[in-house]
């Protein structure tokens, strides 16, 4: 459960091990920089329980070591307590947030806004390509997720 007076965002891919977590990496490190951990939760999670426990793909991993960002995250499935306890549900492409529009419907208490994560960033692309069946280039490309994590947390501030 999320205390009163956290701000909280989830991050949301299909499988999460690629585009969600390295967003929310991103994301905890723009906060860590700006000394306002305490009062954020960030997490991510998956549509889809394909790697339920897994870690990272090893290419997003390597991307974030090259920007000297850690994670140890696993990935998760989106449960419907997450709709009624994160401010936000940033998603990466129109196939998440159609999913993630239906769950919410199924949820009472849903307080979260959905969003597309592009979207947040008018000056960059709106989807975040899934980037597993591309190369270094391509998670490097989803790295530059950075800028709207930037914007989101201008705007939520």
């Amino acid at each position: 459960m999320i205390e009163h007076g956290f701000k909280s965002v989830l991050f949301l891919c299909l499988s999460n091990i690629c585009q969600s977590p390295i967003a929310e990496a991103v994301c905890r490190k723009l906060v860590a920089d700006q000394d306002v951990s305490d009062n954020w939760v960030i997490d991510s999670d998956a549509i889809s329980d394909w790697n339920v426990g897994c870690a990272l793909d090893p290419r997003a991993m390597s991307c974030l070591k090259n920007h000297d960002i850690s994670t140890a995250h696993k990935a998760r499935q989106v449960t419907k307590e997450d709709f009624a306890t994160f401010n936000y549900i940033l998603c990466m492409d129109e196939n998440n947030l159609r999913d993630l529009n239906r769950k919410s419907n199924q949820v009472k208490n849903c307080k979260a806004k959905i969003k597309l994560l592009g979207a947040i960033d008018s000056f960059k692309q709106l989807i975040i390509e899934h980037p597993y069946y591309g190369n270094d280039s391509d998670f490097e490309l989803c790295s530059s997720s950075v800028s709207c994590c930037r914007a989101f947390l201008e705007k939520a501030h």
